[in-house]
């Protein structure tokens, strides 16, 4: 039932299909052994995101890098579709990646993850208002960063 949506938001974070299908995989797994932990303070989506992210994080500390070019890379392709100037998206995504938590993440629930503020919020453990307005500093930030340019 949430597949799909611990997948995307996976895919959101590292840009890679392969590494949001093994993390996702990965999620479930370490879900299912931590069910009776599960204390219903927020919903099953946003408890097994927590999960997902937490496993994201710990990968990269693996591997000692925090962005990976290479899934940079992937999600640079991914949007350049989208936009028509591809200088314009490959600086939307280098100002994106240089955004401070939470942000990033916020700014990412919420355009690639598809979430509601609800969702991001609770994800989080604030309110729904605090996202909102999480959200568009982030949004402010980038555009301020395009300005700059």
């Amino acid at each position: 039932m949430y597949f799909d949506d611990v997948y995307r938001y996976l895919l959101s974070l590292s840009g890679s299909e392969s590494v949001a299908e093994e993390l996702t995989s990965e999620t479930f797994f370490r879900a299912m052994d931590a069910l009776d932990h599960f204390r219903g303070e927020c919903s099953v989506r946003v408890w097994l995101c927590q999960i997902a992210k937490n496993l994201y994080y710990s990968q990269l500390r693996r591997e000692k890098r925090l962005a990976p070019l290479e899934d940079c890379r992937i999600a640079e392709e991914r949007h350049e579709e989208e936009l028509e100037d591809h200088s314009e998206a490959a600086r939307i995504q280098e100002l994106l990646h240089a955004l401070r938590e939470p942000y990033k993440e916020v700014f990412m629930w919420r355009v690639y993850g598809e979430k509601s503020f609800r969702d991001i919020g609770a994800l989080f453990g604030k309110t729904e208002n605090w996202a909102c307005v999480t959200y568009h500093r982030a949004k402010r930030m980038i555009r301020e960063g395009l300005e700059d340019d």
